[in-house]
């Protein structure tokens, strides 16, 4: 199958450093698109990325015979084009589309910007290639000019400054790029995002988005069908991130029980009581405190070592909490914990806020998407019995920034919490169904068309693709667990194997790994991952997280969502650890 190869464990072209060259490299990529770019792309490709192989020691390029009057245009054979003619340094945006007589000036302008975002997107894939150029910040400000000035720039410049961006951006696609849950980059997902820019509009009405906001119709209705709700019914909405998804939540649940609040606040309604787990996300008190409930009315539930919620101490917390007066409403399980990726028992809980009428929201911003797995869905069982579910496919999925959802059970509660029948915008007579005009169920009224990326890539790749790829990035950290547990130098934070792609543990090296002082040797440890990891940065090799949890020291937090990193960039990630920490 054609997509085996991307999704395959194995790293047929990962070695970094063998004298072969592969076809992941630039040049390997850029001499077979060469011959199959139309407009000279591939052949621009190779000269954009020429300066970054002759940096690294390449052998110099062979003598090319000088170029002819038609090859300065980057077109690869003869034409009447303008392209050469054409000197950024005396345009400026004004001589741009929507000016008289620009369009080949505009389309040469944006092709020169496409040029730099493909030699970009090339090297980002290439292992031979750093995640990071990392400066200081005070050397970051002085290596440009990134100050707003009165007067216009060039295009040069302008491009100068597109050039400058990406060269001191982090590469999130890089497949040694293990930071952060969000990573990869998909092509179609990459495409949907420009398509989205060109299209430059706003998500509140069907007028002005028709095609977008039927998409994002049919899209969370999917989502509806696969968490376990009959037939897809229910809401649901497209949000900046999970934390604004798991505050609407926070949002609807109040509005349920009290929904006098709307129009009187909490003046009115007695002091709430919200639950989550001690491993939960920050979003969850962040989201208590912007609506006015407060972060103190947040009770966090113990967990266990594996940090699932326990769910007989939240039964013991909601009964000590009504007991004090309190009124419990929410409760919000995860699917997915940040750091050791746990999944709480969502069935004992839903059993729990069913006893007790409270509201059951599962925040598998990380988690969720292992839904899409028929061999690992299972580890969200009960989630259909949830009244509300974050969902970020930017993260497991791998949908470009920003996607995330809220999808609710009860349908209307959205548009009865939140709307305002701004008659400007929410018209009551117009020609067609009002019910797709979904800007009045938003807390926004301008809100970003992050709804055609997933599509599209769900077009592109089906259930099944997902599936595949969310397999490969639970099978990469089944290989990391089984290969560190008992490797010399290593510490798993906790017991068993991870329940997601979250594998946690302390790297100890030689100078530490048998000092008899506990707490002199806990007091070293607590700074190995950091200086690990400000020489990964120094040295642009890898990135990969750390943090403290608790009464636990610092350890390192590999997470693995790119469908792109292999076998060996987990190899590589473990030799890279030991070489950068074995003097400390």
């Amino acid at each position: 199958m054609a997509q085996q190869g991307f999704w395959s464990l194995g790293g047929d072209n990962a070695g970094a450093n063998t004298g072969n060259q592969s076809p992941s490299t630039p040049r390997a990529w850029c001499q077979a698109a060469a011959s199959k770019l139309s407009g000279g792309l591939g052949s621009k490709l190779c000269a954009l990325l020429n300066v970054g192989e002759l940096e690294k020691g390449a052998e110099p390029a062979a003598k090319q015979p000088p170029e002819t009057e038609a090859a300065a245009c980057g077109c690869n054979k003869s034409c009447n084009c303008t392209k050469a003619s054409v000197v950024f340094s005396d345009l400026y945006s004004t001589d741009l589309l929507p000016a008289m007589d620009s369009d080949a000036k505009t389309m040469i302008f944006l092709q020169e910007v496409v040029d730099i975002l493909m030699a970009y997107i090339v090297e980002s894939f290439d292992r031979d290639t750093k995640v990071i150029d990392f400066h200081y910040p005070n050397e970051l400000l002085q290596k440009n000019n990134w100050e707003l000035q009165s007067e216009p720039a060039s295009l040069d410049e302008i491009l100068i400054s597109c050039r400058a961006t990406l060269k001191y951006a982090i590469k999130t696609a890089h497949p040694r790029y293990f930071n952060q849950l969000s990573t990869g980059l998909d092509m179609v997902g990459l495409a949907a995002d420009w398509l989205t820019s060109t299209a430059n509009t706003n998500m509140f009405t069907y007028e002005v988005a028709p095609v977008f906001v039927l998409l994002e119709y049919v899209t969370l209705k999917k989502m509806r069908e696969i968490v376990g709700w009959k037939d897809g019914q229910g809401d649901g909405i497209f949000s900046p991130g999970g934390a604004i998804s798991n505050m609407y939540a926070m949002l609807l649940a109040r509005f349920k029980m009290f929904p006098e609040v709307k129009e009187k606040g909490m003046s009115c309604v007695p002091r709430l009581a919200a639950f989550t787990s001690e491993h939960s996300h920050f979003s969850i008190k962040k989201g208590a405190a912007a609506l006015g409930i407060g972060t103190e009315s947040v009770i966090c539930i113990k967990v266990d070592e594996s940090g699932q919620m326990i769910p007989a101490d939240l039964e013991r917390r909601i009964l000590e909490a009504k007991q004090t007066g309190l009124v419990p409403f929410f409760v919000s399980a995860t699917a997915g914990t940040t750091v050791y990726g746990a999944f709480d028992p969502l069935i004992a809980i839903s059993d729990i806020c069913k006893k007790y009428n409270v509201w059951m929201h599962v925040d598998g911003a990380w988690g969720g998407s292992l839904l899409m797995s028929r061999r690992h869905r299972w580890k969200l069982d009960g989630v259909e019995r949830a009244n509300s579910v974050t969902w970020n496919p930017h993260k497991m999925m791998s949908v470009p920034l920003q996607c995330s959802a809220l999808l609710v059970r009860e349908e209307g509660l959205m548009q009865s919490c939140n709307n305002m029948h701004a008659v400007y915008l929410f018209q009551q007579d117009k020609h067609y169904d009002l019910s797709y005009d979904t800007g009045d169920k938003a807390l926004q009224c301008g809100r970003h068309v992050d709804i055609f990326k997933l599509w599209l890539m769900w077009r592109a790749k089906g259930t099944i693709g997902f599936e595949a790829q969310i397999d490969k990035c639970l099978e990469l950290s089944d290989y990391l667990y089984n290969k560190i547990k008992d490797r010399e130098g290593y510490e798993m934070v906790f017991n068993g194997t991870p329940q997601h792609t979250n594998v946690c543990f302390w790297y100890l090296p030689p100078g530490i790994r048998y000092m008899e002082d506990k707490e002199e040797r806990k007091k070293h440890l607590h700074k190995v991952a950091p200086v690990i990891k400000a020489r990964m940065m120094e040295y642009g090799t890898t990135m990969v997280s750390y943090q403290p949890q608790g009464d636990k020291v610092n350890f390192f937090r590999m997470v693995i969502s790119n469908p792109a990193a292999t076998l060996e960039d987990i190899d590589f990630l473990i030799e890279e650890i030991e070489r950068l920490g074995q003097d400390l």
